[in-house]
């Protein structure tokens, strides 16, 4: 039992470090939180399909920003970048001990979404200075989608895997849990992104 508290607190504070680490490579100055800046990201996470998450987990950087929704669409990508990171280190122990064939493939699966949404992270920081409707800006702003969308893919056939080959059992349960959980923030962020796009003539 204690060797099992032992192990979920580690998990807990890795979770928030990896969290801590990728936001701060985002970039956003913190500052004082107004309405109108929570306002702004309980709007914009009104048009993705898991808003109460979206919410809870953007608006503590409302602050930075802002009224920003390219701001936004980078801190949406990277918050679950974040939360891929925690749950690929879980399936990543896993499979170490773990039969099923299911539990490599999420790890190969996981880690491909990862590699999606970084390079939409990377596509968006080099965004910034484009002028929105532009060609360049356009194309830019599709790659973003595309990797956005295949990352969820990605997190899908993870889980589709899962549910198919893996026997019953706590194991499952909690692998399922934990991609489910990752597929909720991806969604969110390409909701998001999807949103900024339509909204700047991509």
């Amino acid at each position: 039992m204690a060797r099992q508290l032992y192990t979920s607190a580690f998990l807990h504070l890795a979770t928030l470090l990896c969290i801590f680490r990728t936001i701060s490579a985002v970039r956003f100055p913190r500052g004082p939180t107004t309405t109108n800046d929570l306002d702004f990201i309980r709007t914009s996470c009104n048009a993705t399909l898991y808003p109460d998450v979206c919410f809870t987990s953007l608006a503590g950087y409302a602050s930075a920003v802002q009224y920003n929704p390219a701001r936004l669409a980078r801190l949406a990508v990277g918050v679950s970048i974040s939360r891929a990171k925690y749950t690929a280190a879980y399936l990543s122990k896993l499979s170490r001990s773990a039969a099923s064939p299911a539990v490599h493939d999420c790890v190969s699966n996981v880690g491909d979404a990862m590699e999606q949404m970084r390079g939409s992270l990377r596509q968006l920081r080099e965004m910034n200075h484009r002028r929105p409707g532009a060609p360049t800006y356009r194309f830019q702003m599709s790659n973003v989608q595309t990797w956005m969308s295949a990352a969820l893919t990605d997190e899908e056939t993870c889980t589709d895997g899962i549910t198919e080959e893996m026997e019953e059992g706590e194991t499952k349960t909690a692998v399922c849990e934990r991609v489910a959980d990752v597929k909720r923030f991806t969604s969110n962020a390409l909701a998001i992104v999807n949103t900024y796009a339509n909204n700047n003539g991509a």
